[in-house]
């Protein structure tokens, strides 16, 4: 299998000013060309630097990938870089260098010198055009090697990405690496290696779990030489992993948790409905993000303070005084007027303390309590999250549309 490195050129990455988006999207596109990237740097607009990361890069993987770098300015090194890296000159395209000024002069810009260096191409190379912008790409190929140059700006790296290089690398690959993610709920990332661990010592497929907030992802990966060909080897895997896991496992690749639960409702033909403190609407937001929510959704309320828990959910006075707005009773009770209020088959509650450092009383930050009703009753369960206050409350959405799909689906 063919090896390929991802070089991101730009001191503007380093400074955190712009997030590295178009590496991750090299990255996909060469796996599923069938290349195994195996390293990403960033780099900042340093010549030395620059030379150095792409000779190492090209000692060690057969392709190297490079992006941005490639426009007019003084801090636009890649094409010199690379040039440099392979041992080649730069060789300047009159006819594309006449194109350039062609653009410049049909709308009436002035044409500065520097802008001809758009037209150099290190003697290995060749140009990948640019529907979009004067900065051509460049692929070269020297001595087994394979060096593509693509520009920053998304307009103008989408196209070459996703078009000719894409075109070029599935005829160098020779295949597909396609990946499957398989999302588990309800138990944590160690236990799941745990319980797969046998499947995981395979060559292909592969299998590698790893930790997302309030949920573990599964990567199963096989290489093949078609993606249906691929799909076939990774799917026993899949079964082999659901009949382990069971209803721990809830969905595949882009199907996030809101949307199992929507699917489960409609399955079922329920309704539910949310009572929201702590939260403040995010766990109503998550769900109504999901196309077809209104067949289930009946709605949700905030109530967010004392009178608002009284006047909009029916939580009586002597129960919030007794107990608490942040206890078991509270959050039942919540549940329970939700229920009652919006005539739902099921609801859902959500109390606590998201902090950031005052406690409620004698309740603790990172306390939170979620309470469902439906007809079989009501169940409530306490939670003790760490982190910041957005931290905490992701984390009660996600245990509570946890916990909801679980009580749908039955046990593991």
């Amino acid at each position: 299998m063919r090896t390929a490195e991802i070089v991101s050129v730009g001191t503007e990455l380093l400074l955190g000013q712009i997030t590295d988006t178009h590496a991750p999207t090299m990255a996909r596109i060469l796996a599923e060309c069938g290349i195994g990237c195996q390293r990403r740097a960033t780099i900042g607009d340093n010549f030395e630097r620059l030379v150095d990361a792409l000779k190492g890069s090209l000692s060690r993987a057969d392709i190297l990938v490079t992006i941005g770098g490639l426009g007019p300015t003084m801090d636009d090194l890649t094409r010199d870089a690379i040039a440099a890296a392979l041992g080649d000159d730069l060789i300047r395209n009159e006819a594309y260098e006449s194109e350039l000024r062609g653009w410049f002069a049909d709308r009436g810009y002035k044409f500065a010198e520097s802008n001809a260096k758009q037209a150099d191409v290190p003697s290995s190379g060749r140009m990948i055009p640019n529907p979009n912008g004067t900065a051509p790409g460049l692929l070269c190929e020297k001595d087994g090697k394979v060096v593509i140059a693509l520009p920053g700006p998304k307009g103008e790296f989408d196209p070459m990405a996703y078009g000719p290089v894409r075109e070029f690398l599935e005829q160098l690959g020779g295949g597909v690496i396609h990946s499957r993610v398989l999302r588990v709920i309800g138990i944590g990332e160690s236990m799941v290696e745990e319980m797969i661990r046998p499947l995981m010592d395979g060559e292909n497929p592969t299998v590698a779990p790893y930790a997302h907030t309030g949920e573990v992802h599964l990567r199963v990966t096989a290489r093949a030489a078609t993606k249906a060909q691929a799909e076939k080897l990774i799917d026993p895997v899949h079964a082999a992993i659901e009949a382990i896991l069971g209803n721990h496992l809830y969905g595949t690749d882009q199907t996030n948790l809101e949307e199992s639960l929507v699917r489960e409702l409609q399955k079922q033909s329920k309704t539910m409905a949310v009572a929201e403190s702590v939260t403040g609407g995010q766990l109503a937001a998550r769900i109504t993000s999901v196309a077809g929510a209104s067949q289930v959704f009946k709605g949700g309320v905030i109530a967010y303070t004392l009178e608002a828990k009284q006047s909009l959910l029916d939580v009586s006075s002597a129960l919030l005084n007794e107990h608490g707005p942040v206890s078991k009773e509270a959050a039942i009770a919540m549940a329970e007027g939700v229920k009652k209020s919006l005539g739902s088959d099921v609801a859902i509650a959500i109390t606590g303390n998201a902090g950031p450092t005052a406690d409620v009383g004698d309740q603790p930050v990172g306390l939170i309590i979620i309470a469902h009703v439906d007809e079989m009753g009501a169940r409530v369960h306490e939670h003790r999250f760490r982190g910041t206050r957005e931290d905490i409350q992701r984390r009660a959405t996600q245990t509570a549309l946890t916990e909801l799909r679980t009580s749908l689906s039955g046990p593991a």
